[in-house]
């Protein structure tokens, strides 16, 4: 192929999540059209044809084994049912000799447990699906699983969160080779969000708690979440929910899992994030549109939710890679160390 500056290595296998293969490979192909150079490739442990997970079939081929003379990456999909995957040694035994030459591996949701099963995560963080990550840490004792992030990179490796993920790491993945003009480009022709920076959470504070049994704890979170920056008090929150102040506290502790004071607080920063990702207005304008009252509020509660500032937070979401504008071209295009298990 012509031009080519990087080749990606798509494993698919039957039963992985067709999202998984397909989302990734439209970003890369896509990037193409800008200049990307990617030689995508899709191989099977077979060197035949898969059947996904949703019944749609597709065309692979064997592993070449000549070592590809420009940067290499493999992306390594997953499977709902993990344990098949792991247990699939004409798999593990491709992704192992995969990964000996690659210059960076990364997974997608369940493909983490293929990752770790061939020792390539030991002593790593990582992430996989929300659902998967207690799944993950107790199988896999030596990774230090991160349930909440978007996608994980410690050293050649990246891991992703479920499905859909996967186009927000192939995304990163492209601003990191050919920058962020190019990555996007292609967001925009593929009508997706410039990718979700890896530290994003894989959800919204509503969803990250427990669902409420008590029509009435409901009808509070409600409340919170059409008005983020009224003035919650214990007393108004009570009241919202026809509760007394100490039944009210009571029932968020059992069926939320925190003090109403704790999830007022994360449904703002959710408020915040959203205002910081898509507007212009200024720090304090934000905190004041969020409840935080002032921008001294919210920086401190940003730090300590997030570990960011809001100002770094801005910045972050607007690239999908932390200090993008200080990468330089060798650092974008250069080859690295092989991928070792």
């Amino acid at each position: 192929m012509p031009g080519v500056q990087h080749t990606i290595t798509v494993v698919a296998y039957d039963g992985a999540q067709l999202l998984d293969v397909t989302g990734p490979v439209e970003v890369f192909t896509t990037a193409n059209q800008y200049g990307a150079g990617y030689d995508v490739r899709l191989v099977s442990p077979t060197g035949l044809s898969v059947r996904t997970s949703s019944g749609v079939t597709i065309g692979a081929g064997g592993l070449n084994t000549e070592a590809p003379a420009v940067p290499s990456t493999v992306v390594v999909p997953g499977r709902r049912d993990w344990r098949s995957a792991v247990t699939d040694t004409a798999l593990t035994d491709l992704v192992r000799d995969l990964a000996a030459e690659a210059d960076r591996v990364v997974s997608v949701c369940a493909g983490a447990f293929v990752l770790a099963e061939v020792g390539l995560l030991k002593g790593r963080r990582a992430t996989t699906h929300w659902e998967l990550a207690s799944e993950l840490a107790s199988c896999y004792p030596s990774i230090r699983v991160e349930n909440d992030p978007i996608f994980v990179q410690d050293g050649p490796v990246i891991t992703s969160a479920g499905v859909t993920a996967g186009i927000d790491l192939a995304l990163h993945l492209v601003e990191v080779d050919r920058g962020a003009d190019v990555a996007r480009k292609v967001a925009k022709e593929l009508v997706v969000f410039m990718a979700r920076p890896g530290g994003q959470a894989q959800f919204s504070a509503r969803l990250s708690q427990r669902a409420p049994r008590r029509t009435a704890i409901r009808r509070v979170l409600d409340h919170v979440a059409a008005d983020p920056a009224a003035e919650h008090t214990v007393e108004s929150l009570a009241a919202a929910g026809g509760l007394s102040k100490r039944h009210l506290s009571r029932l968020f502790q059992s069926e939320i899992g925190v003090s109403p004071g704790q999830y007022v607080e994360s449904v703002r920063v959710e408020a915040a994030r959203a205002l910081l990702e898509t507007g212009s207005g200024s720090v304090e304008d934000v905190a004041r549109q969020a409840g935080f009252g002032s921008s001294q509020s919210l920086r401190r509660v940003f730090q300590q939710a997030l570990g960011v500032s809001p100002t770094t937070y801005r910045a972050r979401f607007r690239s999908t890679v932390p200090g993008a504008a200080e990468l330089s071209g060798a650092h974008r295009t250069g080859r690295t160390a092989p991928v070792r298990g």
